[in-house]
Protein backbone atom coordinates (compact mmCIF):
# COMPACT_ATOMS: atom_id res chain seq x y z
CA UNK A 1 0.00 0.00 0.00
CA UNK A 2 0.88 3.30 -0.66
CA UNK A 3 2.27 6.03 1.46
CA UNK A 4 -0.39 8.11 2.62
CA UNK A 5 0.54 11.61 1.57
CA UNK A 6 -0.94 14.61 4.30
CA UNK A 7 0.08 18.31 3.33
CA UNK A 8 0.30 20.78 6.22
CA UNK A 9 -0.66 24.30 5.02
CA UNK A 10 1.63 25.41 7.88
CA UNK A 11 5.47 26.36 8.13
CA UNK A 12 7.54 23.27 9.13
CA UNK A 13 7.30 23.21 13.26
CA UNK A 14 10.63 24.93 14.28
CA UNK A 15 10.64 21.95 17.29
CA UNK A 16 11.31 18.43 16.97
CA UNK A 17 8.70 17.10 18.86
CA UNK A 18 5.51 18.73 16.46
CA UNK A 19 2.36 16.47 17.25
CA UNK A 20 2.12 16.12 13.42
CA UNK A 21 5.66 14.55 13.74
CA UNK A 22 4.23 11.65 16.33
CA UNK A 23 1.19 11.95 14.09
CA UNK A 24 3.37 10.52 10.82
CA UNK A 25 5.42 8.19 12.84
CA UNK A 26 2.36 6.52 14.65
CA UNK A 27 0.25 5.77 11.68
CA UNK A 28 3.45 5.52 8.93
CA UNK A 29 2.03 8.26 6.74
CA UNK A 30 4.22 11.31 5.04
CA UNK A 31 3.31 14.92 6.33
CA UNK A 32 4.55 17.86 4.00
CA UNK A 33 4.56 21.28 5.11
CA UNK A 34 3.54 23.77 2.98
CA UNK A 35 1.78 27.12 3.31
CA UNK A 36 -0.62 28.06 1.20
CA UNK A 37 -0.25 31.97 2.17
CA UNK A 38 2.50 34.27 3.30
CA UNK A 39 2.43 37.49 5.20
CA UNK A 40 4.67 39.99 3.44
CA UNK A 41 4.86 44.15 4.67
CA UNK A 42 3.98 47.31 3.48
CA UNK A 43 6.23 49.40 1.89
CA UNK A 44 7.17 52.11 3.48
CA UNK A 45 5.43 54.43 0.55
CA UNK A 46 2.08 52.24 1.01
CA UNK A 47 2.02 52.89 4.76
CA UNK A 48 2.53 56.69 4.51
CA UNK A 49 -0.53 56.41 2.15
CA UNK A 50 -2.84 55.91 5.11
CA UNK A 51 -1.46 59.28 6.77
CA UNK A 52 -0.73 57.76 10.32
CA UNK A 53 2.35 59.21 12.06
CA UNK A 54 3.85 56.38 14.67
CA UNK A 55 5.47 59.24 16.95
CA UNK A 56 1.84 60.71 17.60
CA UNK A 57 1.23 57.30 19.76
CA UNK A 58 2.90 56.44 23.16
CA UNK A 59 1.47 52.89 23.27
CA UNK A 60 1.33 50.15 20.60
CA UNK A 61 -0.92 46.98 20.86
CA UNK A 62 0.29 43.64 19.34
CA UNK A 63 -2.00 41.01 18.22
CA UNK A 64 0.97 38.78 16.73
CA UNK A 65 4.50 38.28 16.11
CA UNK A 66 3.81 39.69 12.62
CA UNK A 67 2.40 42.71 14.12
CA UNK A 68 5.81 43.09 15.98
CA UNK A 69 7.89 41.86 13.00
CA UNK A 70 5.95 44.62 10.93
CA UNK A 71 6.15 47.01 12.58
CA UNK A 72 9.88 47.85 14.07
CA UNK A 73 10.46 46.50 10.28
CA UNK A 74 8.77 49.95 9.00
CA UNK A 75 10.03 51.81 11.49
CA UNK A 76 13.64 50.82 10.46
CA UNK A 77 12.47 51.22 6.72
CA UNK A 78 11.13 55.29 7.80
CA UNK A 79 14.22 56.23 9.98
CA UNK A 80 11.85 56.67 12.64
CA UNK A 81 13.54 55.98 16.04
CA UNK A 82 10.82 54.44 18.84
CA UNK A 83 11.02 56.45 22.28
CA UNK A 84 12.32 54.09 24.82
CA UNK A 85 9.33 54.93 26.98
CA UNK A 86 6.69 53.85 24.65
CA UNK A 87 4.61 51.30 26.02
CA UNK A 88 3.57 47.88 24.45
CA UNK A 89 0.57 45.90 25.06
CA UNK A 90 0.24 42.23 23.98
CA UNK A 91 -2.15 39.49 23.56
CA UNK A 92 -0.70 37.04 24.83
CA UNK A 93 3.34 36.51 26.88
CA UNK A 94 4.88 34.93 24.12
CA UNK A 95 4.30 37.93 21.83
CA UNK A 96 5.59 39.91 24.50
CA UNK A 97 8.85 37.98 24.58
CA UNK A 98 8.93 38.12 21.26
CA UNK A 99 9.65 41.75 21.46
CA UNK A 100 13.12 41.63 22.73
CA UNK A 101 13.89 40.78 19.74
CA UNK A 102 13.71 44.40 18.38
CA UNK A 103 14.16 46.23 21.89
CA UNK A 104 15.24 45.53 25.91
CA UNK A 105 12.46 44.26 27.42
CA UNK A 106 11.11 46.28 30.87
CA UNK A 107 8.16 44.92 32.63
CA UNK A 108 7.48 48.75 33.43
CA UNK A 109 6.44 49.21 29.70
CA UNK A 110 5.26 45.57 28.64
CA UNK A 111 1.99 44.50 29.35
CA UNK A 112 -0.08 40.97 28.41
CA UNK A 113 -3.35 39.38 28.93
CA UNK A 114 -3.26 35.54 30.22
CA UNK A 115 -5.65 34.39 28.00
CA UNK A 116 -4.74 34.98 24.62
CA UNK A 117 -8.38 37.35 23.76
CA UNK A 118 -7.56 40.99 23.31
CA UNK A 119 -10.59 42.12 25.89
CA UNK A 120 -8.25 40.40 28.64
CA UNK A 121 -5.89 43.68 27.77
CA UNK A 122 -8.66 46.21 28.78
CA UNK A 123 -7.66 46.55 32.49
CA UNK A 124 -4.02 47.29 31.72
CA UNK A 125 -5.25 49.67 29.07
CA UNK A 126 -7.84 51.59 31.52
CA UNK A 127 -4.76 51.96 34.05
CA UNK A 128 -2.90 53.69 31.24
CA UNK A 129 -5.99 55.81 30.21
CA UNK A 130 -3.80 58.48 29.09
CA UNK A 131 -2.03 56.77 26.60
CA UNK A 132 -2.02 57.15 22.56
CA UNK A 133 -3.08 53.47 21.12
CA UNK A 134 -1.52 52.56 17.62
CA UNK A 135 -2.85 48.86 16.60
CA UNK A 136 -0.53 47.25 13.93
CA UNK A 137 -3.37 45.18 11.57
CA UNK A 138 -3.42 43.09 8.98
CA UNK A 139 -5.88 43.86 5.39
CA UNK A 140 -7.61 41.22 6.28
CA UNK A 141 -9.17 42.39 10.12
CA UNK A 142 -12.27 43.41 11.96
CA UNK A 143 -13.15 46.24 14.21
CA UNK A 144 -13.31 44.06 17.21
CA UNK A 145 -9.88 46.33 18.37
CA UNK A 146 -11.72 49.64 17.90
CA UNK A 147 -14.68 49.07 19.29
CA UNK A 148 -13.49 47.78 22.57
CA UNK A 149 -11.02 50.62 22.79
CA UNK A 150 -13.94 52.77 21.86
CA UNK A 151 -16.30 51.62 24.81
CA UNK A 152 -13.45 52.74 27.28
CA UNK A 153 -13.11 55.97 26.02
CA UNK A 154 -9.62 55.20 24.80
CA UNK A 155 -7.60 57.32 22.25
CA UNK A 156 -6.47 55.02 19.67
CA UNK A 157 -5.84 54.26 15.81
CA UNK A 158 -5.66 51.34 13.75
CA UNK A 159 -3.79 51.05 10.74
CA UNK A 160 -2.79 47.87 8.48
CA UNK A 161 1.24 46.85 8.20
CA UNK A 162 1.08 43.81 6.94
CA UNK A 163 -1.14 41.14 4.24
CA UNK A 164 -1.82 38.02 3.54
CA UNK A 165 -1.04 36.89 0.16
CA UNK A 166 -1.09 33.81 -1.90
CA UNK A 167 2.22 31.53 -1.57
CA UNK A 168 1.78 30.25 -5.36
CA UNK A 169 2.83 27.06 -6.54
CA UNK A 170 5.46 26.43 -8.73
CA UNK A 171 5.05 24.14 -12.42
CA UNK A 172 7.62 22.05 -10.64
CA UNK A 173 5.81 21.38 -7.62
CA UNK A 174 3.73 17.91 -7.34
CA UNK A 175 0.49 18.17 -5.88
CA UNK A 176 -0.14 14.23 -5.06
CA UNK A 177 -1.45 14.79 -1.68
CA UNK A 178 -4.15 12.36 0.25
CA UNK A 179 -5.24 14.99 2.72
CA UNK A 180 -4.87 18.80 3.09
CA UNK A 181 -5.37 20.56 5.78
CA UNK A 182 -6.67 24.13 6.31
CA UNK A 183 -6.27 26.98 9.49
CA UNK A 184 -7.66 29.68 7.20
CA UNK A 185 -10.06 31.10 5.04
CA UNK A 186 -6.86 32.90 3.30
CA UNK A 187 -5.45 29.18 2.61
CA UNK A 188 -8.93 28.06 0.89
CA UNK A 189 -8.89 30.95 -1.27
CA UNK A 190 -4.72 29.97 -2.33
CA UNK A 191 -5.89 26.93 -3.62
CA UNK A 192 -8.57 27.87 -5.80
CA UNK A 193 -6.41 30.59 -7.16
CA UNK A 194 -3.61 28.17 -7.35
CA UNK A 195 -5.57 25.45 -8.96
CA UNK A 196 -8.87 26.85 -10.18
CA UNK A 197 -9.75 23.56 -11.86
CA UNK A 198 -9.40 21.42 -8.45
CA UNK A 199 -11.04 18.70 -8.52
CA UNK A 200 -11.46 16.98 -4.79
CA UNK A 201 -12.40 13.42 -4.98
CA UNK A 202 -10.82 11.81 -2.51
CA UNK A 203 -8.78 14.00 -1.24
CA UNK A 204 -9.54 14.62 2.04
CA UNK A 205 -10.04 17.97 3.10
CA UNK A 206 -9.51 19.09 7.16
CA UNK A 207 -10.35 22.51 8.84
CA UNK A 208 -9.53 24.18 11.98
CA UNK A 209 -11.88 26.57 13.06
CA UNK A 210 -15.68 27.22 11.71
CA UNK A 211 -14.84 30.46 9.34
CA UNK A 212 -12.39 28.09 7.85
CA UNK A 213 -14.78 25.53 7.50
CA UNK A 214 -17.61 27.49 6.12
CA UNK A 215 -15.06 29.17 3.22
CA UNK A 216 -14.52 25.08 2.09
CA UNK A 217 -18.06 24.60 1.74
CA UNK A 218 -18.82 27.70 0.10
CA UNK A 219 -15.90 27.12 -2.54
CA UNK A 220 -17.51 23.87 -3.40
CA UNK A 221 -15.47 21.41 -1.33
CA UNK A 222 -16.16 18.96 1.16
CA UNK A 223 -15.32 19.03 4.54
CA UNK A 224 -14.22 15.04 5.66
CA UNK A 225 -12.43 16.18 9.11
CA UNK A 226 -13.35 19.42 11.16
CA UNK A 227 -12.19 20.71 14.27
CA UNK A 228 -12.95 21.93 17.22
CA UNK A 229 -16.00 20.02 17.39
CA UNK A 230 -17.90 18.14 20.30
CA UNK A 231 -15.89 15.11 19.25
CA UNK A 232 -12.64 16.53 18.69
CA UNK A 233 -10.69 19.42 20.27
CA UNK A 234 -7.65 19.72 18.09
CA UNK A 235 -7.51 18.83 14.82
CA UNK A 236 -4.38 16.44 15.52
CA UNK A 237 -6.91 14.48 17.77
CA UNK A 238 -9.25 14.90 14.65
CA UNK A 239 -7.04 13.91 11.94
CA UNK A 240 -5.71 10.74 13.65
CA UNK A 241 -9.14 9.41 14.13
CA UNK A 242 -9.48 10.05 10.22
CA UNK A 243 -6.54 8.18 9.74
CA UNK A 244 -7.19 4.85 11.78
CA UNK A 245 -10.86 4.88 10.00
CA UNK A 246 -9.30 5.27 6.74
CA UNK A 247 -5.31 4.28 6.37
CA UNK A 248 -4.69 2.40 8.79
Amino acid sequence: MTKKKILISQPTPTLPNSPYYDLASRYDVEVVFRPFIKVVGLSAKEFRQQHVSILDHTAIIFTSRHAVDHFFTLCKDMRIVVPDDMKYFCITEQVALYIQKYVQYRKRKVFFGATGKIDDLLPSMIKHKAESYLTPLSDVHNDEIAKMLDSKNLKHTECVMYRTVSNDFTPEEAFDYDMLVFYSPSGIGSLRKNFPDFEQGNIAIATLGPTTAKAAREAGLRVDIEAPSPQFRSIIDAMEDYIKRNYA
